[in-house]
């Protein structure tokens, strides 16, 4: 549903309101250059994804019905020129091509858990290294920023896309869905994979600065 900030924003587009374009650009710019390079791999190719979403956002102002917000209505303009542009790179697979089925990443290995015998069966035995209290890695924090940024960048184009729209942009679960066109449950699917992945990454990197510092 429009959000009512969105209205008057909406109407200023429509009739033409320069000053409240450039607002829009101001307020959207960044994130959509980030979801732009999930799917493609070069800057020039990622200022095309956008500026031909800026453009299709003024062709289109006025069949905008409001269903959404315009974040998201913006945003679901940006991935499909997007996919246009990254198949016609060979670089894609579509969203609508991937179920729930499992992609083969890679847990936490069983020896992290207990087994039946143990006090707490199932629970950790060693768990992973809390990121947010861990000294050295407030200590190193530009280091451990750049090994997420890595392990997000090393993602399937359709993790990438959903855990930057939820964990760095700060989205709903159904606002990422509606945006990319999937189901929540897919979503939701594809956010826990992505969060996985990155919290290995995480994980073992911590570790290996623990078995520095020891």
């Amino acid at each position: 549903m429009v959000l009512a900030g969105d209205a008057a924003v909406v109407e200023a587009l429509r009739r033409g309101d320069e000053r409240a374009f450039a607002e829009v650009v101001e307020r959207f710019h960044p994130m959509l250059r980030r979801i732009a390079r999930g799917y493609v791999r070069t800057d020039e190719a990622v200022g095309d994804v956008v500026q031909e979403t800026w453009i299709a956002v003024l062709r289109g102002i006025d069949r905008f019905e409001g269903r959404s917000s315009l974040r998201t209505w913006v945003v679901s303009i940006l991935v499909n020129v997007a996919r246009s542009l990254a198949v016609k790179e060979a670089r894609t697979v579509p969203f609508a091509s991937l179920g729930p089925a499992d992609d083969g990443v890679a847990g936490f290995g069983p020896e992290r858990f207990q087994g039946p015998d143990g006090e707490y069966p199932g629970h950790w035995t060693t768990p992973p290294t809390p990121w947010t209290e861990d000294p050295e890695a407030s200590a190193l924090a530009g280091e451990t920023r750049s090994v997420v940024a890595q392990a997000v960048a090393a993602l399937p184009e359709s993790q990438r896309t959903v855990i930057t729209l939820r964990d760095v942009d700060g989205w709903t679960g159904p606002e990422v869905a509606a945006a990319l066109g999937i189901s929540e449950g897919n979503q939701r699917v594809l956010l826990h994979r992505a969060r996985a992945k990155v919290r290995l990454a995480l994980d073992a990197h911590l570790t290996a600065g623990e078995g520095r510092a020891s």
